[in-house]
């Protein structure tokens, strides 16, 4: 295998089904978290978006310059993208007032572009093309967008002024076109690249329904958990899954 791409690899965890139950518990962190920060602490979206962007360029730095795959450190840059995707989507939704569709279209097209520039830069948006500190720049950008798309469409199914769904209603929707992914991952011939992104988009907003689920009211069709204690058994459980399942790193493209 070429030596940069190896390398490149040695960063990236394989893509199996304890990294999805993984991913859905940051983005659901993700949610409680953000939510912690600028609503329970009362800084507000743009406060809580700043602390958490700060958090983000650390955490990415250090991932980029890693020298090999550091599961803990994957997964704390995983988590800062949720949390700054959270605070950044009810910042765009909410405080700027273009609602959630206003929201949800403006990340779509952000995505995309992401997703676009990256490809017609490097030719491949396969995590096998991350072998450059450039590229890797374009791996955690595109996935900044998708966590705080994935918000912004979370938020959007579950509210009155949205979809107006219920909680356990949207997490059943959105857990169910994932199935829909990974039945067509392992029934079909279609881009598992495409695929890839689809499910890691998509578990962004299970997460945001989930957390949602998990500290709202129970008037609000909530369990009414306080967040810094569903955050810290995310965390809990974060740590015991990592511990008791290690990870090794990806050896072809996800």
């Amino acid at each position: 295998m070429d030596e940069r791409i190896e390398k490149s690899l040695s960063k990236v965890p394989q893509v199996t089904l304890i990294f999805w139950v993984i991913k859905v518990l940051a983005t659901t962190l993700g949610e409680t978290g953000g939510d912690a920060l600028s609503m329970s602490m009362e800084l507000g979206y743009l406060a809580a978006t700043g602390i958490f962007a700060v958090i983000f360029v650390l955490a990415v730095s250090a991932q980029i310059n890693a020298k090999r795959f550091a599961p803990s450190l994957y997964w704390l840059t995983i988590i800062a993208t949720t949390t700054l995707g959270t605070t950044l989507a009810d910042f765009a939704d909410r405080s700027l007032g273009i609602g959630y569709a206003g929201g949800t279209t403006l990340l779509v097209v952000l995505l995309l572009a992401s997703l676009l520039i990256w490809y017609r830069v490097t030719g491949s948006i396969a995590v096998t093309s991350v072998s450059t500190p450039g590229t890797e720049s374009f791996y955690w950008l595109t996935i900044l967008f998708s966590q705080t798309l994935g918000t912004a469409l979370g938020d959007w199914s579950a509210d009155a002024a949205g979809w107006g769904l219920s909680y356990g209603a949207a997490a059943v929707l959105f857990g169910g076109v994932l199935a829909v992914i990974a039945a067509a991952y392992r029934w079909t011939a279609f881009s598992r690249t495409a695929l890839f992104w689809a499910a890691f988009v998509l578990t962004r907003p299970l997460g945001a329904v989930v957390g949602d689920l998990l500290d709202k009211p129970l008037a609000e069709g909530g369990w009414a958990l306080s967040r810094y204690a569903a955050s810290l058994g995310l965390v809990a459980l974060i740590v015991a899954v990592l511990c008791l399942v290690p990870q090794k790193a990806a050896r072809k493209a996800h």
